[in-house]
């Protein structure tokens, strides 16, 4: 499942990633079967050998692996390594991450690809941006800290918090008001904890210190991705950015600091990314009318205090009253 049909930018673009698709490299998709299996063989290495490593190599280790399983988690959901979404399914169950069903980023997630709803506060699950009710509804202190979280800072700070409240919310609300296809999700999630903390346990590491000193890292690691990944603008197609980041970051975050083309091509493979936009990077930059960012320092030393502009969506201060029909399959 990707989300949404592709949209190409001509048909000569059509023809080449066809091409692409029919590869050898793509139709075995090599590289996500490689990324899988070293994934969990490391994470499940760096806790058993913990010791000979030492803690603070474990501990970087360990929020890499983590961060990148995460990362896995999207290219699962839109339809990678294998054709059979149940069995993409089966890769990102085990959760690593602690706080994420994948069921839960999956639902979300492919709801967010409606480009039409991009940053439409209350309908965009992905959103930073706020209604003018909800916006005005707000005391000083709390847009204070919605400003703060517009921060570089603020955001790795404040949001790994908020993901976590999320999750005790989200439970409590599924057993609470007795909401079955919730209820199933998170009894599972809940299982599949057993093996993942019955690990750290089996080996000396500290669960409380994996919560906190692996974790949350992680979360504040994801939201670096997701800073300014989208802005307001009347144009669905100008909304989404090209973030030309340097390797570090295109390794961990699978090249979808190329977001703009991603939204275009779900079902391009993470390490196609970059050979689609190279290839047409021109057209893509004219599309998304010059949303560039050259890297992730500069939004970093943009908004170290400065924060950026996501409060009301001033094109839609009402947020979106239109239904959507359910995502696409291409």
């Amino acid at each position: 499942m990707s989300g949404r049909a592709s949209v190409y930018l001509n048909e000569q673009q059509r023809e080449s990633v066809q091409a692409l698709h029919r590869s050898w490299l793509w139709r075995t998709e090599l590289p996500t079967w490689l990324l899988i299996i070293t994934i969990y063989s490391g994470w499940f290495a760096t806790v058993a050998y913990w010791q000979s490593l030492g803690r603070l190599p474990a501990t970087l280790l360990l929020i890499w692996f983590s961060t990148w399983y995460m990362s896995l988690q999207h290219e699962l959901l839109h339809g990678h390594p294998t054709r059979f979404p149940r069995l993409n399914q089966l890769f990102g169950l085990l959760p690593f991450s602690i706080w994420y069903p994948y069921g839960t980023y999956r639902d979300l997630h492919l709801k967010h690809h409606f480009d039409e709803d991009l940053t439409v506060p209350e309908t965009d699950p992905e959103s930073y941006y706020f209604t003018e009710r909800r916006w005005h509804h707000f005391n000083g202190l709390q847009r204070q800290l919605v400003r703060l979280r517009n921060t570089f800072p603020g955001r790795l700070l404040l949001t790994p918090l908020l993901t976590m409240r999320f999750t005790f919310v989200n439970i409590w609300q599924s057993f609470r008001y007795r909401r079955p296809a919730s209820m199933v999700m998170w009894s599972v999630h809940l299982l599949l904890l057993i093996p993942v903390l019955g690990w750290l346990v089996k080996h000396d590491f500290g669960v409380i210190y994996y919560l906190l000193a692996v974790t949350w890292p992680m979360l504040a690691m994801t939201k670096v991705r997701s800073f300014f990944e989208h802005r307001a603008a009347e144009d669905p197609e100008a909304r989404t950015v090209i973030n030309e980041a340097g390797w570090f970051w295109r390794l961990l975050f699978l090249n979808l600091n190329y977001h703009s083309v991603h939204h275009d091509l779900p079902r391009v493979p993470w390490y196609g990314l970059p050979q689609v936009y190279r290839a047409n990077k021109a057209d893509y930059l004219a599309r998304n009318q010059g949303f560039l960012v050259n890297g992730y320092g500069e939004l970093m030393r943009e908004h170290l205090i400065k924060p950026i502009k996501v409060e009301i969506n001033t094109y839609f201060p009402h947020g979106c009253v239109e239904p959507r029909e359910e995502a696409q399959k291409e």
